[in-house]
């Protein structure tokens, strides 16, 4: 009789359950001002990118794996590359009609098309590409893109441009593994104060941005929102928050949206 409840505690401890999601973080860089749920610290390391237009700028890329499963955030800096295009093209001469184009600075194009340009560099790689997609993040415009690759792993990536900074988010899991949800539904932007961002509308890099959405000063004081799900709002019509619409939000909390805010078309958190 002793010996069933020590058998079924044995088997318990041995079969994998939900703990294991519990062992995720909420990272943010103070440095590049992203946050992301990573299934733990990620190791960071510098690297250096080329642009479409052949300078390089500098990045960081944090990653780390997670049994068969690779996560990843590259975040490059574009903010100095107009002074990057200008020292390149220093004494070169003109205006002519052979020398215009090769002495003309196409920093704007470079920020313009920097998401384009790393989207098409996910693109080209081998495996098939089963979806390619607009995408909004917190409505900091992007886009998003599957993979399969060669060896049917699967590769979720977004990748968006957030104040002249490039950010390409890349979760890889094994053949029959369920989507890296942890992982992309949590990514976002930051401020220097630690704040994330939302807007009311799209944001789109190299134009003003438009008001923010408040979100993480509520001053601790929130509405209970359990039973729903993740990206599900409730709008209150009485009480505290009366006239309030709030979020859960990619990391399980509620956020706050301002009320009669219009939904996200694109369905992102």
């Amino acid at each position: 009789m002793r010996l069933i409840p020590l058998v079924s505690a044995a088997f318990i401890l041995l079969v994998p359950g939900p703990s294991s999601a519990q062992e995720w973080i909420e990272y943010s860089s103070p440095v590049d001002l992203f946050t992301v749920n990573f299934p733990a610290e990620p190791d960071v390391r510098e690297t250096a990118y080329q642009t479409e237009y052949g300078v390089t700028v500098q990045g960081r890329v944090y990653s780390i794996e997670n049994g068969s499963s690779r996560y990843s955030v590259t975040v490059v800096d574009y903010a100095n590359v107009e002074a990057i295009h200008a020292a390149r093209l220093d004494g070169c001469e003109g205006p002519s009609r052979t020398t215009a184009n090769l002495c003309a600075n196409p920093w704007v194009a470079e920020l313009e098309g920097a998401l384009d340009y790393a989207s098409w560099n996910i693109l080209r790689r081998d495996g098939e590409v089963t979806d390619y997609a607009y995408y909004r993040a917190e409505r900091v415009e992007g886009r998003r893109i599957q993979l399969t690759n060669v060896d049917r792993s699967r590769t979720f990536a977004a990748i968006h441009m957030h104040e002249n900074r490039l950010y390409i988010f890349e979760g890889t899991v094994p053949p029959g593994a369920p989507p890296p949800g942890l992982f992309q539904q949590s990514l976002g932007f930051i401020d220097d104060r630690g704040i994330r961002v939302r807007y009311e509308t799209t944001y789109t890099n190299m134009h003003p941005p438009p008001p923010r959405v408040q979100y993480g000063e509520q001053a601790n004081v929130v509405p209970d929102l359990a039973g729903l799900d993740m990206g599900m709002r409730r709008t209150f019509t009485e009480g505290p928050f009366a006239r309030q619409t709030w979020e859960v939000d990619g990391s399980g909390d509620p956020m706050l949206v301002e009320a009669g805010a219009p939904g996200d078309s694109q369905g992102a958190p």
